[in-house]
C-alpha cells in the first residue's frame, strides 16, 4: 500500500478499552461458522465470492467483537461475533458484485429481497431458499437471535438491518453519479449505511439487557445511538481513508466529504473529522449524564429497567473504545505506527469504567482533544456588540407566489392575536408582555403565510397565519417566562400541559391559563377536527417536538453550552417549527400516499433539505438580533464559528456554502429521484401527484421563507435598536429610543455545569407556572 496519505490525529478516548476472556473461543467458533457459511473458502476455488484464510484471519472480526463487548457471556459473545462477520462478508460481497460493477437495479432488486430472511411477525411464512452465503448466514442468525429477543426489539433490529442494507443503494447512486455528498446528508445516511445503530442493538444483545418499550424512541435514547454512531463511524473513516479512496474507489467517507466540502487537503480534512467525532462523544457523554437520569424518572422506570438503561449506556461506552483499539490492530485499515501510541496491552487494561471515571485515569492524550473542545463549547460572550451581519447572496431558484387574500389575511391576524391574549401582560415578566400590537404588526407573519401557502383558501391562510403567530409568540414566551430565573421545572411542567390541548379522541381540555394554551386549544380545534386519526397524530408529534425543543434550547442557555453542530440542525429543525409548518399542507395528502412513500429515503432527504436551507435561512438574518441583543448561542453561524474557531465572516460563508448544498441536493431529489421513487413503487397517478404536490409546496416554503426575512422589520438594525435599547446595559453607540422592552433572552447567571444542578432544585420548586 501506499504512503498514508495523512497523519491520524489525536483522538479523544475518555473510556478505558478492555477485552473479553472468551476471545479464544469466539474466534475458533466464528471461523468454523464462517467457512460453514462459504464466507471462507479454504481452497479458493469457488466461483462465490469469499475470503480466504489470511485475509479473515488478519481482520480478526472476534478481536473486535471481545473489545467491544467485553462482558458477554461466551454465547452471546459468539452470535455477537457471527453477526459481525457476516456483516463484513456483506460490505464486501456488495463491494464485488453491486458497487464495482455499478450494477444499480440488480443492487436494489437483492437488498430488497433479504427482508424477507428477517420475520419479526408470528406466524409469517418460513422465507425463501437462501441461494448465497449472505442469505445462509442471516437465515442461521435470524433464527438463533430471535428465539432470546423480544418481539420489540426484533422489530426495531430487523428495521436498522434493513435500512443498514437497502440504503447501501444510496452510497452507489454517489459512485454511479460521481457525486461527494454534502456533510449533513453525509451524517445522516452514514448512520444508516454505516450499521451502527445495528451495532448499538447487538449491544442489547451481548448483554441481554433490552430498552424498556416505552423509552426506546425518546430523545435521550435516539441522541445516545446517534452520537455512539457518528462516533463509530468518523473514526472508521479516519481509518479507513486510504483504502476505501485508493482501492475501492468509495467517495462516502467522511474525510473526503470534508476536503471537498471545504476544498483542503487529506490531513486538515482529518483533523475536522476528528474535531467533530470529538464533539460527537462529548455530546454522548452530556445527554448520558444530564437527560437519561431524568428520562428513567420521569417515565417511573423500575430498577430492572433502570439498570437495562444504564448497562446499554455502558455497553456503547465499551464499544466505542474497544473498536478504536481495534481499529489499531487491525490489517483491514491504514494505522501504521498508531499503536505505538495506544495504552497497556489489552489485556491489562483495567479499572473503574462507566460515567464520572475518566477524570481519575489522568489527563493523558487521549482527554487533550475532549478538554480543548470543552473550552470552545463555553466561550461564547453573551451580548457581543456584533452589528449587522452583511449577508451573502443567496440562491434561491424557485419564484415566490403570493395568495391573494393577503390584505384580509393581516387585519384578522391582529384581532386573533389580542383575542388569545398575544398583547396582554405575562406575571413574571419584567416588560408586561412578550409582544404589543406594533410588534405584532412588524412581523408580518400573514405574509409569510400568503408566500407559503399560496393557493389557500381564506379560511386556510387565516389557520396558517395563526399557527406561525402562535409558534413564534411561544418561541418568545418561554425564554420571557423561564428562561431569565433558570426555571426549567416550571418550563417543562408548562409544556407538559400543552398536550392535553391536543386531544386525539376528542378528550376534554382543561381551561387555558395564558396565551400559548389558549392559542393552542383553539387552533387544534380548528385544524384536527376534519383530519383522519393517523394524520392527527402526525401532526400533534410535530407541535410536540417543536415545543419540547424550546426546553432543549433553555437547558443549554442554563448551561451556556454552545450545542454540537449535528445535534444543533437537527434540533434546529424543530425549533423553527419545520414538521409543524410543513405539515399544514402535507397531511392533506396524506391518504393520497402510502405509508412506504412518507417513510422512503428520497422524501426525507427533499424535506430535510428543505428545512436545512430555511433554518439556516433564519439564522443569518436574525444573527445580530439574537447574538447581540438576546445574548442567544443558538445560530447556526455562532456554532459554526466556535466549532471551526473561525470569525463571524468566515462563519456565514460556510453557512451560506452549506445552503447552497442543502438546495443542489432539493433539486436532486425533485428532479432525479422523485420520480424514480414513483417508479419503483408503481405509484398510481393519484399518489405521484400528490408526491409532486408535495415537492411544489416545499419550493413555495423555502421561497417564501426566504422572501419574508427580506421583507420584515423583525431583523433590521433600526428595529432592534428601537425595541432593545433601555436594557439596562450600556446603548450601543448609535441607538434609536424607542419602548422599554427588555431582551427575550437575559444572561443567565450563577453556577453551571456538573455538580451544580442540585443547588438549583429548591429555586425552580419555587416557582409556579405563569398565567395570563
Amino acid at each position: 500500500m501506499a504512503e498514508q496519505p495523512f497523519e491520524l490525529p489525536e483522538f479523544y478516548v475518555p473510556w478505558p478499552a478492555r477485552i473479553s476472556p472468551h476471545l479464544p473461543g469466539a474466534r475458533e467458533h466464528s471461523k468454523a461458522w464462517a467457512i460453514e457459511m462459504a464466507m471462507v473458502d479454504p481452497a479458493s476455488g469457488s466461483d462465490v465470492f469469499a475470503w480466504d484464510e489470511a485475509t479473515y484471519d488478519s481482520a480478526d472480526y472476534p478481536l473486535l467483537c471481545a473489545y467491544t463487548h467485553p462482558d458477554a457471556a461466551a454465547e452471546e459473545l459468539d452470535l455477537v461475533t457471527d453477526w459481525y462477520v457476516w456483516v463484513f462478508y456483506f460490505d464486501d460481497h456488495f463491494l464485488e458484485h453491486y458497487k464495482r460493477t455499478g450494477d444499480l437495479a440488480g443492487a436494489r432488486e437483492y437488498l430488497t429481497g433479504l427482508a424477507a430472511f428477517m420475520p419479526t411477525e408470528s406466524g409469517a411464512g418460513p422465507p425463501p431458499p437462501a441461494t448465497n452465503p449472505v442469505e445462509w448466514g442471516l437465515v442461521d442468525l435470524w433464527a438463533r437471535t430471535s428465539s432470546i429477543m423480544s418481539a420489540h426489539w426484533l422489530v426495531r433490529f430487523a428495521e436498522s438491518t434493513r435500512q443498514l442494507l437497502e440504503d447501501c443503494v444510496w452510497e452507489l447512486t454517489n459512485i454511479t453519479a460521481d457525486r461527494v455528498p454534502n456533510p449533513i446528508d453525509y451524517v445522516e445516511m452514514r448512520r444508516r449505511v454505516g450499521g451502527a445503530p445495528w451495532s448499538a442493538g447487538l449491544v442489547e444483545l451481548a448483554a441481554r439487557a433490552e430498552i424498556p418499550p416505552g423509552v426506546s424512541r425518546t430523545r435521550p435514547i435516539r441522541v445516545l445511538t446517534d452520537a455512539f454512531a457518528d462516533g463509530v463511524h468518523l473514526r472508521n473513516d479516519l481509518f479507513s481513508y486510504q483504502r476505501e479512496t485508493q482501492e475501492e474507489g468509495e467517495l462516502n467517507n467522511g474525510v473526503l466529504v470534508a476536503e471537498t466540502f471545504f476544498g483542503c487537503g487529506p490531513q486538515e480534512a482529518a483533523e475536522r473529522v476528528n474535531d467533530l467525532l470529538t464533539s460527537r462523544l462529548e455530546q454522548f457523554e452530556h445527554t448520558a449524564i444530564t437527560e437519561v437520569p431524568a428520562l428513567c424518572a420521569e417515565h417511573h422506570l423500575d430498577p430492572a429497567e433502570w439498570a437495562a438503561v444504564l448497562t446499554y449506556v455502558k455497553g456503547l461506552q465499551d464499544w466505542q473504545s474497544g473498536g478504536h483499539e481495534w481499529h489499531l490492530r487491525s490489517s483491514r485499515y491504514m494505522n501504521d505506527g498508531a499503536v505505538r501510541d495506544s495504552p497497556l496491552p489489552a489485556a491489562m487494561l483495567s479499572g473503574p469504567t462507566g460515567l464520572g471515571t475518566s477524570a481519575a485515569r489522568g489527563f493523558g492524550s487521549r482527554l487533550r482533544p475532549g478538554l480543548r473542545h470543552r473550552a470552545r463549547q463555553h466561550s461564547h460572550t453573551p451580548y457581543a456588540p456584533v452589528g449587522p451581519l452583511e449577508l451573502p447572496e443567496l440562491s434561491m431558484p424557485y419564484r415566490v407566489r403570493l395568495n391573494p387574500g393577503l390584505d384580509d389575511a393581516r387585519e384578522y391576524a391582529v384581532g386573533w392575536a389580542r383575542a388569545m391574549g398575544m398583547f396582554d401582560s405575562v406575571p413574571g415578566v419584567a416588560v408586561g408582555a412578550v409582544w404589543d400590537e406594533r410588534r405584532f404588526r412588524g412581523l408580518d407573519l400573514p405574509h409569510c403565510a400568503a408566500m407559503i401557502h399560496a393557493d389557500a383558501s381564506a379560511a386556510g391562510l387565516e389557520l396558517s397565519s395563526d399557527w406561525l403567530a402562535w409558534g413564534t409568540y411561544g418561541d418568545d414566551f418561554f425564554p420571557l417566562a423561564f428562561g431569565a430565573t433558570r426555571n426549567l421545572t416550571a418550563a417543562k411542567a408548562c409544556n407538559d400541559r400543552l398536550s392535553a390541548f391536543m386531544p386525539l379522541d376528542d378528550e376534554p381540555v382543561p381551561a387555558p391559563t395564558n396565551a400559548v394554551e389558549r392559542g393552542l386549544a383553539d387552533l387544534w380545534r380548528r385544524t384536527a377536527g376534519p383530519m383522519r386519526r393517523p394524520a392527527r397524530t402526525q401532526f400533534r408529534r410535530a407541535v410536540e417536538d417543536m415545543t419540547a425543543s424550546w426546553l432543549w434550547e433553555l437547558a443549554n442557555q442554563a448551561e451556556h453550552r454552545i450545542p454540537d453542530p449535528i445535534d444543533y440542525i437537527e434540533m434546529r429543525r424543530q425549533t423553527f417549527g419545520s414538521d409543524m409548518t410543513m405539515s399544514l399542507s402535507r397531511l392533506t395528502q396524506l391518504d393520497d400516499l402510502p405509508v412506504e412513500v412518507h417513510e422512503a429515503r428520497v422524501v426525507r432527504e427533499m424535506e430535510n433539505s428543505a428545512q436545512d436551507y430555511a433554518c439556516f435561512t433564519n439564522d443569518l438574518f436574525s444573527y445580530q438580533k439574537e447574538v447581540e441583543f438576546e445574548g442567544e448561542l443558538h445560530n447556526i453561524v455562532v456554532v459554526v464559528q466556535h466549532f471551526l474557531s473561525v470569525d463571524r465572516h468566515t462563519a456565514r460563508d460556510v453557512v451560506a456554502d452549506l445552503m447552497a448544498a442543502r438546495m443542489r441536493q432539493f433539486q436532486q431529489s425533485v428532479t432525479e429521484e422523485i420520480p424514480q421513487l414513483c417508479a419503483e413503487l408503481k405509484l398510481d397517478e393519484a399518489a405521484a401527484g400528490a408526491l409532486t404536490r408535495h415537492a411544489e409546496g416545499l419550493q413555495d416554503w423555502m421561497s417564501g421563507i426566504l422572501e419574508w426575512h427580506r421583507r420584515c422589520v423583525r431583523y433590521t438594525d433600526a428595529e432592534l435598536r428601537r425595541l432593545y435599547a433601555p436594557t439596562g446595559r450600556p446603548t450601543p453607540p448609535g441607538a434609536v429610543p424607542g419602548p422599554a422592552l427588555a431582551p427575550v433572552r437575559q444572561r443567565l447567571s450563577g453556577p453551571t455545569g456538573l455538580g451544580t444542578s442540585a443547588a438549583r432544585l429548591a429555586s425552580m420548586a419555587a416557582h409556579r407556572l405563569p398565567s395570563a
